[in-house]
Parts: C-alpha cells; sequence; structure tokens
C-alpha cells in the first residue's frame, strides 16, 4: 500500500533522526576524550596569558574593528556617490576599484601595505594601527559601497524631487534627506560587517607586532607553544571572539525584524 504525503514525510524525518543520531554516537565512541580534554580544555595551565589577552587583545581587537569599519565606512560613502553619478569616469573608477579589492584576500592588502610602503617609499613607515585600518578598510570599503549604493537607490526618488521642489539644493537633500534614510534601510548588512571585520583583525599578526600591538589571535597562537596547554589558548581566544560576534548577530537579527516590519 502506498504511502500519503504525510506518510513519507514522517518516515524521511525518522530516517534524518536515527542518521544524526548514528553520527554522532559514532564521533562520541571514536573520539579519545582524555587526550580531547588535554589539548583543548587545558584552562588550569593558562592563567598567564589572562592579562594581556584580556586588557590588550580584546581591547586591541575591538580597537583595530572600530577604526577599520570607520575608515571603510567613510570610503564606502565616497565609493558609492561616485558610482551613482552622471560623469562616467567616478563610475568606472568605483566600479574598477569595488571589483578589485572584492576580489583579493585581505590578507594580501596587508602584506602589500605593511611591508610595500616602506620598500615604495625608503624611510617611511606607518604606524602599526594605521597599517592594519588602511588594509582592512579598503577592503571593507569594497562592500561597504555596494551596501549603501543599495540603501541609497532604495529610498523612494520622491524624497529627492520633494526636497528638490523647496528649493533645497542637491547635495543638501542628498545629506540631510536621502542618506539619513539610506542608513536605516542598511543597517544590518553593515553589522554583519563589522562582524566580518572583527574576525579579520585576527590576520594582522603577519605584520608582527610587539606585545602591546597583540591581539586575542596572537595571544591564543603565541599560547600554544608558550603554555604547554594545547590548543586551550586558541579555544580561549575564540571564546572571547564569540563574545563581540555573538551580540552583534543578535542586534542584526533584531534590526533585520524590525526593518520586515516596517514595511509591512
Amino acid at each position: 500500500m502506498a504511502m500519503t504525503t504525510t506518510q513519507r514525510a514522517r518516515a524521511s524525518k525518522i530516517v534524518q533522526i536515527v542518521l544524526f543520531i548514528a553520527i554522532v554516537v559514532a564521533v562520541v565512541l571514536a573520539m579519545d576524550w582524555a587526550r580531547v580534554a588535554e589539548s583543548f580544555f587545558a584552562f588550569d595551565k593558562i592563567a598567564p596569558m589572562f592579562p594581556g589577552l584580556i586588557l590588550v587583545g580584546l581591547k586591541n581587537t575591538i580597537y583595530y574593528t572600530a577604526i577599520s569599519f570607520a575608515f571603510g565606512l567613510v570610503l564606502g560613502m565616497v565609493l558609492a556617490l561616485m558610482k551613482m553619478a552622471t560623469f562616467a569616469p567616478y563610475r568606472w573608477f568605483a566600479t574598477g576599484y569595488i571589483e578589485f579589492f572584492r576580489g583579493i584576500p585581505a590578507l594580501l592588502v596587508l602584506l602589500a601595505l605593511g611591508y610595500g610602503v616602506p620598500a615604495a617609499f625608503p624611510g617611511t613607515s606607518w604606524p602599526y594601527a594605521v597599517v592594519v585600518m588602511v588594509s582592512l578598510g579598503l577592503v571593507a570599503a569594497a562592500y561597504i559601497a555596494e551596501t549603501l549604493r543599495a540603501g541609497l537607490q532604495a529610498v523612494p526618488r520622491g524624497q529627492a524631487e520633494a526636497a528638490r521642489s523647496l528649493g533645497m539644493p542637491a547635495w543638501r537633500a542628498m545629506v540631510t534627506i536621502i542618506i539619513p534614510q539610506a542608513f536605516r534601510i542598511v543597517l544590518p548588512p553593515l553589522t554583519n560587517e563589522i562582524i566580518l571585520l572583527t574576525k579579520d583583525t585576527s590576520l594582522a599578526f603577519i605584520l608582527g607586532t610587539v606585545a602591546s600591538q597583540y591581539e586575542m589571535t596572537k595571544f591564543g597562537r603565541d599560547g600554544i607553544t608558550s603554555l604547554g596547554a594545547g590548543l586551550t589558548p586558541l579555544v580561549v581566544a575564540g571564546a572571547l571572539y564569540l563574545v563581540i560576534t555573538v551580540p552583534l548577530s543578535l542586534l542584526t537579527r533584531r534590526l533585520e525584524a524590525k526593518s520586515n516590519l516596517a514595511k509591512r
């Protein structure tokens, strides 16, 4: 006797549940829990890394994220306006920039600016924070520009026309009316960009740093070799990243929910 659609769906769900439980049980039985505890949860050995990890690593990670996002936001807005300009060379430049920096890894940009600037301009040495800010900001600007452009284009055209009818100059209408509305529209994706930047700060260690410039990944990486705690330092560093990114993710979902309600 053929099963009904409801019965097939129920049978499929049961098979998936059984398969999932079987995989979990197999992994649990195959894992060497003693070694896992020694490698990932040796919290008794990592006390020496905590003052620096919290007071320096966490602080620097937040600082590098903030300045990189500020740089990327300003540059991204300029690029978004250029891509919408009637002057064709502006559009060509913005399009080329966006495609270029969206197509190359942030790590390459960090290396290019960290080692390329002193090589191209002998005697020039940018502060470490400036290199991180500009490198990550250049990449972030390419993504932010597309987000802001979508937001600007989502603002009803009638808003600008109404401002023009009142005698308001185009630049003033853009600054006081269009851009504020566009920001409200794109707040959720901009929050996602902050999360991505927070994680990208972990690439900064490639430039070589002094202790006062360490971010959380650098502390975790050094802790592996200096503390004899296996991968526990990375576990702790990862948990601190989650302390930053999880609230931002929750904020993003809340903003998206508000945006969806406003559209109804």
